[in-house]
């Protein structure tokens, strides 16, 4: 296959297809979040990047790169559970539009396309395989998650693959994919403890304000642990509904802080009981690995923990899946 990676973000799919072993190569990529695109040339200096706005790209530019494939993540905010959920009125969704209407002159023969589990109920989707039926492609939708596939992470997404008739899958097309195609059974989850680092800075402990006041509400990883919640663009900032959080302790060792947590009467003393928890932050470093980014993926030095947990929140999660 010859890629051409749209909203390439710090390249979620550039390295799944590295890691996969599926022979091609990613020909070009295009991001406008500037952010983003330091981090991709630092790991991809040979890949020719565009910091573009994609509803100005045309066919001839498409076609002239001589790709035959088109992966792709739009924007998610649209469709969001939590956002306005505008859909297609939401002016996020033009880039995506734009590019369904340049479908049909362009040479590609095989798409993917990643977004939000409430994707596949928008009016989004709809214009998306209608699109797609017109150009005569065949096509399979899912909603999956990387603890399908053992990874300790709840992430619900959606995914469309596509190939342009004659190209057919190797299994049979047909309603939403829960799982699968070819998954006889679910792998079981590797643990927390395998994607944390030896030594971790003090700068990711929760303070005491934010122990004393959000304890009840942490979602908290053990050592064992082999879950945790989805991380969004505001984890190390605001906890609920953020991303979990981390404890050395084990869980009966947990349980039995909280009990004397629970019965003390002095505030002082809670406190106490909270901190020997040691509870912090994930490090981007440890949710890069829980994403199965590759050891070799690094961030630029002048890139913030801040920045780095934004655009986390937006690769894929997800290994590779030869159709």
């Amino acid at each position: 296959m010859n890629v051409l990676e749209l909203y390439s973000g710090i390249g979620g799919f550039h390295f799944a297809l590295d890691e996969s072993g599926v022979n091609g190569k990613v020909v070009a990529s295009i991001e406008i979040n500037n952010v983003a695109n330091e981090i991709y040339k630092h790991n991809f200096p040979e890949t020719k990047l565009y910091n573009s706005n994609i509803e100005g790209l045309t066919s001839e530019f498409i076609n002239k790169l001589n790709v035959d494939t088109i992966l792709m993540s739009p924007p998610c905010q649209p469709f969001t559970r939590n956002g306005l959920q505008k859909d297609i009125k939401d002016p996020r969704t033009a880039s995506f539009l734009h590019v369904l209407q340049l479908l049909p002159s362009l040479h590609i023969t095989k798409l993917l396309i990643e977004n939000v589990k409430g994707f596949e109920s928008s009016e989004m989707r709809d214009i998306l395989t209608s699109t797609l039926e017109k150009c005569e492609f065949v096509y399979q939708e899912f909603i999956l998650s990387p603890h399908q596939i053992g990874i300790p992470n709840s992430r619900h997404r959606y995914y469309c693959l596509a190939k342009k008739l004659p190209h057919v899958f190797s299994f049979q097309a047909g309603k939403l994919m829960l799982t699968f195609p070819c998954q006889i059974q679910k792998q079981e989850c590797f643990p927390i403890s395998n994607i944390l680092e030896d030594k971790v800075s003090q700068n990711y402990v929760l303070s005491d304000s934010i122990l004393m006041k959000r304890l009840n509400i942490m979602d908290i990883c053990h050592p064992d642990s082999t879950r945790s919640c989805c991380f969004t663009k505001a984890y190390g900032r605001f906890l609920e509904g953020t991303g979990s959080v981390f404890t050395e302790k084990t869980k009966s060792q947990f349980a039995e802080i909280i009990k004397e947590v629970n019965v003390s009467s002095d505030d002082r003393s809670k406190l106490e009981l909270i901190k020997s928890l040691k509870l912090r932050f994930f490090t981007p470093r440890e949710i890069c690995r829980l994403m199965c980014f590759p050891e070799r993926f690094t961030f630029p030095d002048t890139i913030s923990d801040r920045k780095k947990y934004m655009v986390l929140e937006t690769v894929l999660t997800l290994k590779w899946y030869q159709s």
